[in-house]
C-alpha cells in the first residue's frame, strides 16, 4: 500500500518535469519494466492531458475595472487632515516639550556649584565643573533623542507648510 501511494508523487514530479535527470532515468526504467507503473503512468498522462483540454479558466467581466472604480467612488472620502487636527493641541504639545526642555536646562544650571572656582569670568571657571553625573543617565539621554527627534519633526512639518503657502504665491 505504501509503495502505491509513493507511485502518483514520482510519477507527477516526472510528468511535471520537477524530478532531477536521475530520477527521471529511474523512473523511466519503472514505466519500461513495471506494468504497474505504466498504467499509472498512462492514467496520469490522460488525465494531464485532458486538464488542459476541458478546463477553461475564468475571465472576470468586460467592466469589472469599472464597477470596482464605481464602488469605490461611492465611499466616502475622508476628510484632509487640516480639517480635524486642531491646531491648538498640536501648539500644546509642542509648548509642553520647549517647557520641558527649558526646565532641563535650567535644572543643570542650578545642579552647578557657581561658588567653587575662581577664574576671569566673575569668579567662574567652566572647565571645573563636573558635568558628567547630569548626562550620563541613560534616562536622560533617551528623553533629549526623543525631544530632538520631536523637534526636528515639527520644524520639517512647519517648513513643508512654508513651502505650501510659497507655492500658492
Amino acid at each position: 500500500m505504501d509503495a502505491q501511494h509513493n507511485i502518483e508523487p514520482r510519477l507527477w514530479e516526472y510528468i511535471d518535469g520537477l524530478s532531477t535527470a536521475e530520477e527521471r532515468r529511474f523512473i523511466e526504467n519503472l514505466i519500461a519494466t513495471n506494468a504497474e507503473w505504466r498504467s499509472k503512468y498512462k492514467e496520469l498522462l490522460q488525465f494531464n492531458e485532458s486538464l488542459g483540454q476541458t478546463i477553461e479558466l475564468e475571465e472576470p467581466s468586460m467592466r469589472f475595472t469599472r464597477n470596482v472604480m464605481e464602488a469605490i467612488a461611492a465611499q466616502h472620502i475622508a476628510p484632509a487632515a487640516k480639517t480635524y487636527i486642531n491646531k491648538k493641541i498640536i501648539f500644546g504639545i509642542g509648548g509642553f516639550m520647549v517647557s520641558l526642555i527649558l526646565g532641563m536646562i535650567i535644572y543643570a544650571l542650578a545642579q552647578i556649584n557657581w561658588k567653587s572656582g575662581t577664574g576671569s569670568r566673575g569668579g567662574f571657571d567652566l572647565s571645573k565643573v563636573d558635568f558628567s553625573g547630569l548626562w550620563n543617565n541613560n534616562y536622560l539621554n533617551a528623553f533629549m533623542i526623543i525631544n530632538v527627534v520631536l523637534g526636528l519633526m515639527l520644524l520639517d512639518r512647519y517648513l513643508s507648510f512654508q513651502k505650501k503657502d510659497w507655492k500658492k504665491i
